[in-house]
C-alpha cells in the first residue's frame, strides 16, 4: 500500500484529475483520494516511483509519505 500526501489536491476537481491519471496505470488495483486531508492511498503492484512520476507529470507532486492506518 502506498500512502502519500498531495498538497495541491484540495478540491473534488483535483481528486478527479489525480484518480483519472492513476486509475489506468499498470499495477493499480484500488485508489482513494481525499481532498480534505490531501491524501492518496494506492493499492496494487504499482511502484511508488511510478505513482510519484505520474502525479508530477500532471502537476500534483507528492511531498511526503504518510502513515498507513
Amino acid at each position: 500500500m502506498i500512502v502519500l500526501r498531495v498538497p495541491r489536491m484540495t478540491s473534488r476537481r483535483h481528486v478527479r484529475a489525480v484518480t483519472s491519471a492513476l486509475r489506468d496505470l499498470p499495477g493499480v488495483e484500488t485508489l482513494q483520494a481525499d481532498s480534505s486531508s490531501a491524501s492518496l492511498v494506492v493499492e496494487g503492484t504499482v511502484s511508488e516511483q511510478d505513482v510519484r512520476i505520474t502525479l508530477a507529470d500532471i502537476g500534483f507532486a507528492a511531498d511526503g509519505r504518510t502513515q498507513a492506518s
